[in-house]
């Protein structure tokens, strides 16, 4: 007969045997089900056409990340903390990710997100109708994006000079863009250059009346930028490929359901303070896109030198900076998820 004492040994042994096999198995993949989502930072602005960039941070888990976004008044003001090595990521104007790359900030192009946008907007009682008629006028504008070259660019072509002190066919002034909208209704400038849906809600409110999108010059539309730190790119390059994924996938979804980025961009990011049809206008105007081209870059550029925007001392090369790898990578293995 088996002495209990020993049955209890043998059985004591096996238990602990599988108990030390499962907690083996476990500790494998204890790893996995303790790995942290990699984060990144995202510096964003507050415009409808920017709503797939926002949207990215819904969906970033899907794609084993963490996006904190960060909202800024306008794209210069991103440069400084990229600098700082706060922000990983930036949605910008072209134009302030080139003026950025001039100061020598590390970072390349990775794609674009949206094109179009902006409207160049006078005052109703005034009845302009063409670039020709702002001869004598005052015409606001925010500093260093597509608003500014563009309408720098529809002065030449009308053959209009300009400065920001008087003396010249079109005065310059120079404002963030909520103060142009002021500026507009209360008569301090007659016209306005204006990225939406500013420009959109100063129409629909009846203080503005729409003149120009400014698409019929050499630059056509403009893109926006998507901004990477050249550590990121090159120290982290899983992360950088999973953060175009999931840029895509955000992309593609608003693209596919208008309703859902109508509802995220009106309730999320603007807290319901656009109406529908301001957003909707917008929208027509601003059409979300993951596309840009070196060739686009470039000769936003050349524009930006000519016209003295950005003040620019050492313009970059489109060709040195522009990285669409993993843009394309990520379009060519994209599936919804």
């Amino acid at each position: 007969m088996t002495h209990p004492a020993r049955v209890s040994s043998v059985f004591s042994s096996l238990f602990n045997t599988r108990a030390l096999a499962v907690a083996v198995a476990l500790a494998a993949q204890w790893p996995l089900s303790v790995h942290a989502a990699d984060l990144v930072r995202l510096g964003n602005l507050k415009f409808a056409h920017y709503g797939a960039v926002a949207y990215m941070k819904e969906i970033a888990p899907k794609f084993d990340l963490k996006i904190e976004e960060r909202i800024f008044a306008k794209g210069l003001d991103i440069v400084p903390a990229m600098i700082a090595g706060e922000i990983d990521v930036s949605a910008s104007a072209l134009e302030a990710a080139i003026t950025g790359r001039a100061t020598g900030l590390p970072v390349y192009l990775v794609g674009g997100f949206a094109k179009g946008g902006v409207q160049i907007v006078g005052r109703p009682d005034l009845n302009i109708k063409g670039i020709a008629d702002l001869k004598g006028k005052k015409v606001g504008v925010t500093r260093g994006g597509p608003q500014e070259i563009l309408l720098f660019a529809e002065l030449t072509k009308a053959k209009l000079t300009w400065s920001d002190k008087p003396g010249k066919d079109v005065q310059i002034l120079y404002m963030g863009y909520p103060d142009l909208n002021q500026a507009l209704l209360t008569k301090d400038i007659d016209v306005m250059s204006q990225s939406e849906p500013y420009s959109t809600q100063a129409i629909h409110k009846q203080y503005g009346a729409a003149i120009l999108k400014p698409y019929d010059t050499p630059l056509g539309e403009p893109v926006r930028a998507l901004v990477m730190t050249e550590k990121m790119y090159k120290e982290k390059p899983a992360v950088a490929q999973r953060f175009m994924d999931c840029f895509v996938a955000a992309t593609r979804a608003f693209l596919a359901d208008p309703k859902l980025a109508e509802k995220y961009v009106r309730e999320s990011m603007f807290k319901n303070q656009i109406t529908s049809e301001d957003y909707r206008d917008a929208i027509d105007n601003a059409i979300f896109t993951e596309d840009i081209t070196q060739s686009h870059v470039q000769l936003t550029t050349d524009y930006m030198v000519k016209f003295g925007v950005g003040r620019m001392t050492r313009p970059p090369a489109a060709r040195d900076w522009v990285k669409l790898d993993l843009l394309e990578k990520a379009k060519k293995s994209y599936a919804p998820r």
